[in-house]
């Protein structure tokens, strides 16, 4: 059974999809950081880079966004990846390749821009002129001469019903259609009503564009909801259960047009216990922020990052599960459990970028290519695109993952003010051998002789047997007298040294 899930709090949605009661895939949507990929705005060209052939452009969401000449020239590949396409008809290379950036760009100059990547901490979304508006079949390029067929229709017969069809559409020169994967069930008449309507809704877009003073948004792709219903559709899911009452009778609506097409149960839950907590899924997302994530054999993953990618190493642990006399057997099927946890985790996570897996070694190329090969299987399932490489002979594959919104973690937490997101602080032992260093130079270079201490409580609690004795008797030895002194307000690792006198902090060169 496959189903999903859909939490509404006041500041949050939250949407499972689960596969036979597994977590499969975890959206979470915050409503001060609501996703902007897919909208379209009225842009101003605030910089231009002539060093990397791009531009900043303020689109009146915080941070700049940036755009890429290979984002404003024709990008045919870009949108063959965007839309699993074979554009094979009306397709030509561009004659503009040898652009530079400002040749189409002025400072202070409007542009309409699309949204291909969210803003991801400081960097802002990545844009592109060449805009593209989804239907439920199709996808109008407004800029764009490109017809195609998405690759995922492979009866012949059908593709060629749906190439006749664009064909037959008048419409601008300058302008494209896509037929999407669900198209193929559509009858004539509802595909040309559906370009109709999108070349409408492109027609309202450029209205407001001329209308529009500054920097403005002209068109919102479909909230969470809405993208709900119609993963429903898309993957023919049984169950569409929610747990708010005005959301459920949304999702009712908005599914009755779609309702001929596949028949989909939506239910509104209505138990005391929570719904993530009753289908176990809090549990699945805490399971998935910690490091270590144990496999069923008694094996386990350790997730890291670091700034340029994640690594995900696999290890036996107390694996027991597999009764093979053949180690290298055995070591096999436990690669083969971590890439199917792997693959799921990558979309719990929504970890992207580059990722290094380094699986248990194995001797037989013919085992590396079983576990590769199970990877690729289980990464087929995953609507963000990824690029799997080969294993190397240390048993480490790369491969990247699209990255189109923040990761789990990114969304929950913050970097720690103790740590500043390195995840360590310094040892006490290591403090305490600062604050002897620096009283040192408080008495012998500042010539301050009565001194006081400030430190944390958890470090005065660990200077206390042994430490504070012996600071107190070489303050002594060399003059001074030290008094002591505790803070809640300071840093775990931080200490200050005061004037016993004036009362004014010392302050060490």
């Amino acid at each position: 059974m496959q189903e999903l899930l859909l939490n509404i709090e006041s500041k949050e949605v939250r949407l499972a999809f689960l596969k036979h009661g597994q977590l499969f895939d975890l959206v979470i949507e915050r409503k001060r950081e609501r996703q902007i990929t897919g909208n379209v705005y009225k842009g101003r060209v605030t910089n231009i880079l002539h060093n990397i052939q791009s531009a900043f452009i303020d689109i009146n969401e915080g941070e700049s966004g940036f755009i890429h000449i290979s984002d404003i020239i024709e990008n045919l590949k870009k949108f063959e990846e965007m839309f699993d396409m074979d554009f094979d008809m009306g397709a030509s290379n561009s004659q503009n390749q040898n652009l530079k950036i400002d040749q189409v760009l002025k400072a202070d100059q409007s542009v309409i821009v699309q949204v291909v990547k969210e803003p991801i901490g400081t960097k802002g979304a990545r844009l592109t002129s060449k805009i593209s508006l989804p239907g439920r079949y199709l996808v109008l390029l407004p800029n764009s001469p490109h017809r195609g067929v998405s690759r995922k229709i492979e009866d012949r017969a059908m593709r060629e019903r749906l190439k006749k069809i664009l064909r037959s559409f008048e419409m601008p020169q300058n302008m494209g259609l896509i037929c999407r994967t669900a198209s193929q069930g559509a009858s004539a008449d509802i595909l040309i009503a559906e370009a109709q309507e999108l070349l409408q809704t492109w027609q309202t877009i450029v209205e407001n564009f001329n209308k529009a003073s500054g920097p403005k948004l002209l068109y919102e792709e479909s909230d969470l909801i809405k993208r709900a219903i119609l993963t429903c559709v898309d993957k023919k899911l049984d169950r569409l259960l929610v747990d708010d009452y005005n959301v459920y009778q949304q999702c009712k609506r908005l599914y009755s047009p779609y309702a001929a097409e596949h028949l989909l149960r939506i239910e509104y839950y209505r138990d005391k216990t929570p719904i993530f907590s009753r289908f176990g899924i809090e549990k699945e997302i805490e399971k998935s922020l910690r490091r270590k994530i144990w496999l069923g054999s008694g094996g386990y993953l350790y997730f890291d990052q670091t700034e340029a990618m994640h690594t995900i190493d696999v290890n036996s642990g107390r694996s027991t599960n597999f009764k093979s006399e053949d180690v290298e057997e055995t070591l096999v099927r436990i690669n083969i459990e971590a890439a199917q946890e792997i693959a799921r985790q990558l979309r719990v996570r929504n970890i992207g970028g580059l990722i290094i897996c380094d699986f248990i070694d194995m001797r037989s190329k013919k085992n590396q290519r079983r576990v590769l090969d199970h990877l690729k299987d289980c990464m087929k399932e995953d609507s963000a695109k990824c690029t799997i490489l080969g294993m190397s002979d240390f048993g480490l594959v790369e491969m990247t993952r699209q990255r189109s919104r923040g990761s789990l973690l990114q969304t929950i937490f913050t970097h720690c003010p103790y740590c500043h997101g390195s995840g360590h602080v310094k040892a006490n032992e290591t403090v305490s051998i600062e604050i002897e260093r620096d009283l040192k130079k408080v008495i012998a270079v500042e010539q301050q002789f009565a001194i006081k201490l400030v430190v944390h409580p958890m470090l005065s609690h660990y200077l206390e047997p042994e430490d504070k004795p012996f600071l107190l008797e070489l303050a002594e030895s060399l003059n001074a007298r030290l008094e002591w002194e505790v803070n809640d307000q300071l840093h775990i690792n931080e200490y200050q040294f005061f004037s016993s006198i004036t009362n004014k902090q010392i302050e060490l060169k």
